[in-house]
């Protein structure tokens, strides 16, 4: 079964050795964001091979709680940008409150 949802897209991701990372551009199915106050990119991993799906990413869930696009624990930006910040992978788009 497939299942079909809306959700925000990862428009770009400049983490070029990232399995899912082809021409920064995230082909997971969805990511997972968060854990407590840390922004970090769950669904990172590191390996030579890249995917060959051409699909777009999308966001499936947000577990920083204090970020304003979190909404019942689903990302609620229109758009986000993974980047490397601090030598971690992370959401750029999160804005704490």
């Amino acid at each position: 079964m497939i299942i079909a949802t809306d959700m925000p897209e990862v428009a770009k991701c400049a983490i070029s050795q990232c399995a899912y990372n082809t021409d920064s551009s995230c082909h997971a199915r969805a990511i997972t964001i968060g854990d407590g106050d840390n922004p970090g990119c769950d669904t990172y991993f590191r390996n030579k091979k890249h995917t060959r799906s051409n699909r777009s990413a999308g966001v499936g869930a947000c577990k920083v709680s204090a970020c304003n696009h979190n909404e019942d624990f689903e990302c609620c930006a229109d758009s986000i940008d993974v980047g490397e910040q601090g030598g971690e992978v992370k959401c750029m788009t999160c804005s704490c409150h």
